[in-house]
């Protein structure tokens, strides 16, 4: 009885319900859904059984996936025995890499901490815990001492009066809080980030209006390139280019001293452009959520569709402009220096912000919350496990002789090295969340899935940092036309061909994938990645249209063949293109290629290699009619 109830638990903890409510309910439904278990059986709604009914019975009990189990159990132990062999200090390139290594809490293994990114957030994880708990609590606090008291009326005024009044209170203190945070950050840095925000919300307010989405598009992305170029303006550089010392010495000297004392005070992380670039999304979006508000009539949306604005559905929430005077100064602010998001997001839109600063979404349960914290650390210790037992990520730092190892070697150290990427991005992101959680605000889970569980490009960059994929598509996809041709020419003529939409889908992804990598980084290994991604997409697109399901229903398990053979390839494209864009680069990828298909052992490996990843294909299909037999249709 207690296995079946500690069973029934680890389901609970790990069922997407409690990843996101927005997984399980749809995005048009009133959010009150959302505070009840979504996934029992008499609560799936309409959508949901016309879900299920097109789902495929099950195959998890049938011979075929009984051969995929023993598969499981020998491959997954293999895979990791395999790379934790080649991180034995008794293996002859361990002295190349030993350097990388710090010493770690696990008796008898030292850490794997050589990762810039990550070790920056683990070496500060007691003090983000310590954050993590004052800053709710300073929130209750202030709310204790400001409340004011309100008669509980069930009309419509009373209700727009409380979210009214519970905004400015919780927008107030996130206001003096967020100058607080990025003072404490940045310092005296925290100046310049408040002129760009300035600067833009200028944009928003005083051009006409005609001119605010360009404008904005251009300022925000000139601000990358020159907080990239210009090192974040040191108040040194900015002196010594506005003044001419005289003879070097003199009043300007002095100048240039004083400067250089200022940038001394550099807060707790001085360089506050590198993690600026999230801002920047929060910067567009209040800019272009202020300018299609424009275009709604004087009356609420809300009002006119006659909505519970205390219920509104996810998708109401981002779409229903919030009212004129809401974007205002205060509100702006505290948005784009949310304390929570502010460092590495996920990314809510201004519209989805002050909603929810007025009334609290109804999916945040304590229940929920807890279990979402206890699945934060538990990634978080599966995190050390690994970094102790498999040195991955110091191997591939270490300008490696990748003769030296075996063709499964080769490719365990990518597949894993591809796994730590993944959890350095998944836990800082769930960390963040769950403190916002804790606050009040509910914004998008970033990772959907385990990177091992993807088969589709398309799929797969809907659910790799997904309030990212959200955000691109809401503010820059479907501003360019998006992929598909819904309407006709205006000159009565037929819609544009199939491969016409395809073709135009391309460019949008090409133009959207340029951007997400010169956001990430400007330098060439990225904007390979992202033209890479592109290129690799066009295997899926073709393969879509030579073999399309309807053509198939009266054969489906032929079709699944065909498509877990056409998943395999997608699978090596983007493990190739995500190990040139975060981990090996150009150079080390061809070094690796070279060495894992220079051999014969290489080239049988490979082939054995993808008959396992087949297998994982299959299982992956069938996780996803799961859930299709559930209710729940993911895009991912």
């Amino acid at each position: 009885m207690m296995i079946l109830s500690l069973l029934a638990w680890f389901r609970r903890l790990y069922s997407l319900d409690t990843l996101d409510t927005r997984f399980t309910v749809p995005a048009n439904t009133p959010i009150k859904v959302a505070a009840e278990d979504t996934r029992s059986g008499p609560a799936k709604d309409a959508r949901s059984n016309a879900v299920a009914s097109g789902a495929s019975p099950s195959k998890w009990g049938t011979l075929e996936f009984y051969v995929y189990y023993v598969v499981f159990l020998v491959a997954v132990p293999l895979m990791f025995k395999t790379v934790v062999d080649v991180s034995q200090e008794s293996h002859p390139t361990y002295p190349t890499y030993s350097h990388l290594l710090s010493q770690g809490w696990i008796p008898g293994r030292k850490v794997d901490n050589s990762d810039a990114q990550y070790s920056g957030f683990r070496d500060n994880i007691p003090y983000l815990l310590a954050l993590l708990v004052a800053h709710p609590c300073l929130r209750r606090l202030y709310d204790y001492f400001t409340r004011t008291s309100n008669t509980n009326t069930a009309n419509s005024t009373s209700v727009t009066a409380a979210g009214d009044a519970r905004a400015a209170r919780r927008i107030r203190f996130d206001y003096y809080f967020a100058l607080l945070f990025i003072t404490a950050l940045h310092g005296i840095s925290a100046i310049k980030i408040l002129v760009i925000l300035y600067l833009n919300y200028k944009i928003a307010k005083d051009l006409p209006r005609k001119y605010v989405p360009a404008a904005t598009w251009i300022f925000c992305i000139g601000t990358l390139f020159a907080n990239e170029f210009c090192g974040g303006y040191p108040f040194e550089r900015i002196v010594t280019f506005w003044t001419t010392a005289r003879d070097g010495v003199g009043q300007d000297s002095t100048l240039i001293q004083w400067a250089r004392s200022l940038d001394d005070f550099g807060g707790l992380m001085p360089r506050w452009e590198v993690l600026f670039k999230i801002t920047i999304l929060r910067l567009i979006s209040f800019n272009m959520d202020y300018y299609w508000s424009l275009d709604f009539p004087a009356t609420s949306p809300i009002e006119k569709k006659q909505l519970d604005p205390a219920a509104l559905s996810e998708r109401d929430r981002v779409k229903i402009p919030a009212e004129q005077s809401a974007f205002n100064g205060r509100n702006y602010v505290a948005y784009i220096l949310y304390s929570p998001l502010y460092l590495t997001g996920p990314i809510v839109t201004f519209n989805d912000y002050i909603s929810q600063q007025k009334y609290a979404p109804q999916s945040l349960t304590k229940a929920r919350t807890i279990a979402y914290g206890t699945r934060f650390f538990l990634t978080l210790l599966s995190m050390e496990f690994i970094l102790h037992f498999i040195y991955a990520v110091a191997i591939s730092n270490s300008s490696p002789n990748w003769s030296l190892y075996t063709p499964g070697q080769l490719s365990m150290l990518a597949f894993f090295n591809l796994h730590i990427i993944w959890l350095k991005l998944l836990i800082p992101w769930r960390f963040f969340r769950l403190w916002a959680l804790l606050d009040g605000i509910d914004p998008p889970e970033n990772m959907v899935r385990c990177v091992s569980n993807n088969y589709s490009a398309f799929a797969f960059w809907r659910g790799w940092h997904r309030s990212l994929n959200r955000w691109v598509v809401r503010y820059l996809y479907v501003p360019l036309g998006g992929g598909n041709n819904r309407s006709a020419p205006a000159s009565g003529g037929k819609p544009h061909s199939s491969l016409f939409s395809k073709a135009r889908q391309i460019f949008n992804f090409l133009v959207v994938f340029t951007f997400i990598a010169l956001w990430h980084d400007i330098n060439l290994r990225l904007l390979m990645w992202g033209w890479l991604i592109t290129l690799f997409v066009l295997p899926e697109v073709i393969g879509t249209l030579l073999f399309p399901p309807n053509r198939w229903r009266s054969r489906p398990n032929t079709y699944r063949v065909i498509c877990g053979i056409g998943a395999v390839g997608n699978v090596l494209m983007m493990m190739i293109a995500n190990l040139v864009g975060f981990a090996l680069g150009v150079d080390g990828i061809k070094g690796l290629l070279s060495e894992l298909l220079g051999s014969y052992a290489g080239l049988v490996y490979l082939v054995s290699a993808c008959c396992a990843l087949f297998v994982g294909v299959q299982v992956m299909f069938e996780i996803r009619e799961e859930e299709l037999r559930a209710g729940i249709r993911m895009k991912c």
